[in-house]
């Protein structure tokens, strides 16, 4: 088994296999078919939600021998280069403005991109958290940026456009990317565990998804930190809830349960529990409140689950439907 993380042994390799970013992708490719390839690009959007794997993507979508494509063909050099365990290329250069973000970083780039490429089509700069650069860094990239050479690509990557200098974004195509829906990232995560070949209880995935909050990359990394620990039985509910922090689904329905049957005690009982468990007492009202949002939504939509508005495991909300009618039944 690879020593590498989730996220890098899974990190997309084509635009196709990129999730929960068709909006971005798809005029990409669009673009790439149509030879329309700007000089410059801005991929915005919350952290670990594909724009720096889209800027590596777009660089390989370039400098392919068949390219420029849509579809890299992954068998010529620069893609073999390019290839997500692939020893990269002299001529895509990755920068971190976080630390080269200076007016000294950015005449050193300026003077070194007039150099044409050693082997690929295209010299590329994929800059990330740009963010970071400074306002003199910008002015003393702005002269190569909106007149480069023809041989000369660069791809911005920020979670914060708005920091970018104006005459920065205008001279570049802006793509913002979107955190990944719920539904679309937890059928990604089983797919992930399948070819993990590691059982994963029902209702674990959910957990997943809500500690990622929309992100790719945290998810995924939850899942690894999951997968690790796993057991010959896989990665149980219990495992999880407690690894996460999360409060256990039956405290939670213990609770609702006092609260519906007006028993003081029950729920007091179970506070209770939580405490003497070493449980968060805010993440328990964060969790519980959750619950009776999902409870409403349910009381209000009876087929809630199935129109994907909540994200609940199929064994909770089929519990809520038989106490429902229980307690609905004549006596």
């Amino acid at each position: 088994m690879s020593s590498l993380a989730l996220y890098r042994r899974y990190r997309p390799e084509t635009f196709a296999e990129v999730i929960g970013q068709e909006h971005v992708t798809g005029p990409l490719q669009q673009a790439l078919r149509n030879n329309r390839v700007n000089h410059a690009y801005l991929f915005s959007g919350p952290r670990g939600c594909g724009k720096t794997t889209s800027a590596r993507i777009l660089a390989r979508c370039l400098n392919c021998e068949k390219g420029p494509t849509p579809t890299p063909c992954g068998e010529c050099q620069s893609c073999q280069d390019l290839a997500r365990n692939g020893p990269g290329s002299i001529d895509v250069i990755e920068i971190d403005a976080a630390s080269h973000g200076g007016v000294d970083d950015a005449r050193e780039l300026r003077e070194k991109a007039f150099f044409g490429p050693a082997s690929s089509r295209y010299k590329i700069y994929i800059i990330d958290e740009a963010h970071m650069v400074t306002s003199a860094g910008f002015n003393a990239l702005l002269k190569v940026v909106e007149e480069p050479p023809e041989h000369l690509k660069f791809i911005f990557a920020t979670t914060e456009p708005e920091k970018v200098i104006g005459t920065i974004r205008s001279r570049t195509h802006h793509y913002p990317f979107r955190l990944v829906p719920p539904g679309t990232l937890r059928d990604y995560l089983g797919e992930v565990c399948g070819r993990e070949a590691i059982p994963v209880e029902d209702g674990v995935l959910p957990l997943v998804v809500r500690a990622g909050a929309g992100s790719v990359r945290d998810s995924m990394s939850v899942m690894d930190q999951l997968l690790a620990g796993a057991s010959d039985d896989g990665v149980t509910y219990a495992m999880a809830t407690s690894l996460l922090g999360y409060t256990d689904g039956s405290l939670l329905d213990s609770i609702v349960d006092a609260f519906a049957a007006t028993d003081g005690a029950a729920a007091f009982e179970v506070v209770n529990r939580v405490i003497e468990g070493g449980n968060d007492p805010r993440r328990f009202v964060a969790d519980l409140l959750e619950r009776l949002r999902d409870l409403v939504i349910l009381a209000a939509v009876p087929d809630a689950a199935e129109k994907g508005l909540i994200d609940a495991p199929p064994m909770w909300w089929s519990g809520c439907r038989r106490r429902r009618r229980s307690s609905a039944a004549p006596s």
